[in-house]
């Protein structure tokens, strides 16, 4: 499957602001890339890998980006946690026989 390009327009005043200060078309396009990713993680739209991939990093690279931008990468709901420790439960009982 190819590729498809999103394009975002910017003034021409605003890309010499942030030319001036290093950003690129490239590197403009990447920190996009990867606040998008950001955000669509912890609004739960894209999973890990899937936010990853959007953001042009390794799944191990977005974990550390998550850690850098405060944001957890397990975010259970208190049923979700219950349910994972009740399993944790089950098979270290499993474990002792």
């Amino acid at each position: 499957m190819g590729n498809i390009q999103a394009v975002i327009d910017l003034s021409e005043e605003l890309y010499l602001s942030l030319s001036s200060m290093g950003l690129t078309k490239d590197k403009l396009a990447q920190e996009s890339k990867k606040l998008l990713a950001l955000k669509f993680y912890r609004g739960k739209i894209l999973s890990l890998g899937k936010a990853a991939e959007l953001s042009g990093l390794s799944k191990w690279d977005f974990i550390e980006y998550l850690a850098e931008n405060d944001t957890p990468v397990i975010d259970y709901d208190e049923d979700e946690l219950r349910r994972e420790l009740s399993t944790v439960d089950r098979l270290k009982g499993r474990l002792k026989k």
